[in-house]
């Protein structure tokens, strides 16, 4: 079971509800113990901010993941926190010609396979975490995002 804390330091009129936010989070948390992540939403100053710091590129990104990899604590394991900027989200779902909820639940599932140690730096990982991210997507009716940017 997992536990989703979002903090919205952002608003905008497109973002999903919390409730299927927790649900996308939720379906790609992969372990069997109880766990929690934080998920902050921000906008795309903050992103660029955190991509220029973290990641040495200074532009805006859609989803950062800071995997904790601290083990369990008091019964309960900490994934550690996803970022997402929801203006990209909204206009990558424009030009991507997704559906905001769509492109919403892919970001949330790929960050919360970094928090579990998923990565796409080789394409060997990539195509493993690819294959997730399609099954969890197929199970809500979404199709192969994927396919759509080949």
């Amino acid at each position: 079971m997992l536990t989703l804390d979002i903090d919205s330091q952002y608003s905008q009129s497109d973002i999903p509800s919390n409730d299927k936010l927790e649900q996308w989070a939720a379906m790609a948390y992969l372990g069997n113990n109880l766990a929690e992540a934080a998920l902050v939403i921000i906008d795309e100053a903050a992103m660029q901010t955190l991509n220029r710091d973290y990641r040495q590129a200074d532009k805006t990104t859609n989803v950062l993941s800071f995997a904790a990899n601290i083990g369990e604590l008091d019964g309960v394991t900490h994934l550690g926190d996803i970022i997402v900027c929801a203006p990209v989200i909204s206009a990558e779902a424009q030009q991507q010609s997704k559906s905001i909820d769509a492109h919403w639940a892919h970001m949330l599932i790929h960050g919360m396979l970094h928090l579990q140690n998923y990565d796409h730096d080789n394409d060997d990982d990539a195509k493993v975490m690819e294959n997730i991210e399609i099954e969890l997507l197929a199970k809500i009716g979404i199709s192969n995002p994927y396919k759509l940017l080949e």
